[in-house]
């Protein structure tokens, strides 16, 4: 499994897959990440980083606030969550990694694999495309996506935590499969 032979690497790079798979965000996204970026249980991707231009909140699980706290020391003071090698900047990519976690865990696959497992289990448990794609900042096409102006925070934030309490039970072992509930209005 990937997320056990994560144990072998530098807890920021470690750090940098688990948030792919975690909150289902971009590479570079995560990568780009910035403390003050931060706040109350969300991550705010500003629209100059986020592919699709727009601006994009993310709610935080359990299991990603915990891993913020702990890998808030390594980064020595920078602003950046992911600081580079040389203290400027951000990491920007995380090629030699990922080559090593793919003979470790002895699985073909590519960083952005993560974020499609993660959109593909959200929607097995139960939450609708529609959030998973709100979740993923996709742009929507349509007439409706012109009206709809509901920000779906509370669905992004019950689909992640769903989300993260199944990787622990899947990292844990207990394999308990569960739906969850959809929110209505």
């Amino acid at each position: 499994m990937v997320w056990r032979a994560l144990a072998a690497e530098a807890q920021l790079t470690a750090a940098t897959f688990k948030l792919r798979l975690l909150t289902a965000q971009r590479g570079a996204e995560i990568l780009a990440m910035r403390w003050d970026q931060i706040s109350n249980g969300w991550w705010t991707i500003p629209a100059e980083i986020a592919k699709n231009g727009l601006a994009h909140r993310v709610p935080l699980s359990a299991p990603v606030l915990a891993m913020i706290d702990e890998i808030r020391s390594l980064g020595g003071g920078s602003e950046w969550v992911f600081p580079g090698a040389g203290g400027a900047g951000h990491r920007v990519a995380i090629h030699k990694a990922h080559n090593r976690l793919r003979r470790r865990a002895g699985i073909s696959f590519v960083p952005h694999d993560l974020r499609r497992t993660a959109a593909s289990h959200m929607t097995s448990i139960g939450v609708s495309r529609l959030v998973v794609s709100k979740v993923l900042n996709h742009v929507e096409a349509g007439v409706t996506s012109v009206y709809d102006r509901h920000s779906y925070d509370a669905e992004k934030r019950a689909a992640l935590d769903a989300w993260g309490r199944r990787i622990e039970e899947i990292v844990s072992g207990r394999q308990t499969i569960h739906k969850i509930v959809a929110l209505s209005v």
